[in-house]
């Protein structure tokens, strides 16, 4: 697993007839390992999962900013050579998906916005917490307590908490200070890229309803509920979010030769 322009990133090279890139973006205190191997791996599919600056093994600071976060991305991608892809975002990764499709839409061929919303909002609590290493703790805890559904596994919830307690404090503080800030509402129907809005029916930090505004305002959307899960609705249903990202990107319109910006 390379590290391009500061980002380390697991690639998975499909061997199918040439499919559109596609660029997984992990949430706040995440990293490239909150997207099951299922998801990583999608058949055919050239797959790239990114370590956001500042987190696992990707060095550097977090952002304070939704934009910079994205800034990262295009630069990463200017470094690969690649002009365009599907940009898929767990929550803050939504966001960052969202910005792209906004601010940038001839890097983007389709949008998958999982556990997201076009506002993220963070209980003052938590960004407080965040803040300072003797309440980071009770940060994760907290976290893990509103971020499953009531019948994930023990085992999954202890893991993910272990996997958060290993990014900095100042880098979740930069995560939730770029999702609180993050607005988007009445930008939405800029976004011309095909776009999925997914997320889990028990997920108490983005409900659905925030998802079924995605699709209501982003002008060629669709949403998609998955039952019985949380907000980490890819850790938690992974082979339902695979089948639900493999039949999107199926439909997502894509002309080989279009997107390395060295193709003709």
């Amino acid at each position: 697993m390379p590290i391009t322009a500061n980002l380390y990133y697991f690639e998975h090279q499909g061997r199918g007839i040439r499919k559109p890139p596609v660029v997984l973006i992990h949430g706040a205190g995440g990293t490239h390992l909150h997207w099951p191997a299922c998801i990583r791996r999608l058949p055919e599919y050239p797959v790239y999962a990114l370590d956001l600056p500042g987190h696992g093994k990707s060095e550097g600071r977090g952002r304070q900013t939704i934009t910079g976060y994205a800034q990262s991305v295009l630069d990463w991608m200017q470094a690969l050579k690649m002009h365009k892809a599907v940009f898929i975002g767990h929550s803050m990764g939504g966001a960052i998906a969202l910005t792209l499709g906004i601010q940038h839409p001839e890097r983007v061929l389709g949008l998958g916005l999982v556990g997201t919303g076009a506002r993220l909002k963070v209980a003052p609590a938590l960004l407080e917490n965040t803040a300072h290493k003797e309440t980071f703790p009770t940060v994760i805890e907290t976290i893990c307590d509103w971020a499953f559904g009531p019948l994930a596994d023990p085992r999954l919830v202890e893991l993910a908490a272990k996997r958060m307690a290993e990014i900095r404090p100042t880098v979740f503080h930069s995560d939730f200070t770029a999702c609180n800030a993050f607005n988007v509402m009445e930008k939405l129907g800029e976004i011309r890229a095909p776009s999925l809005a997914l997320c889990g029916e028990n997920d108490q930090l983005t409900p659905p309803r925030y998802s079924q505004y995605l699709a209501d305002q982003i002008p060629n959307a669709e949403v998609q509920i998955l039952p019985e899960a949380g907000h980490m609705v890819m850790l938690e249903k992974p082979d339902e979010v695979a089948e639900a990202l493999l039949t999107f990107l199926t439909k997502t319109p894509y002309q080989p030769g279009n997107v390395s910006e060295g193709s003709s």
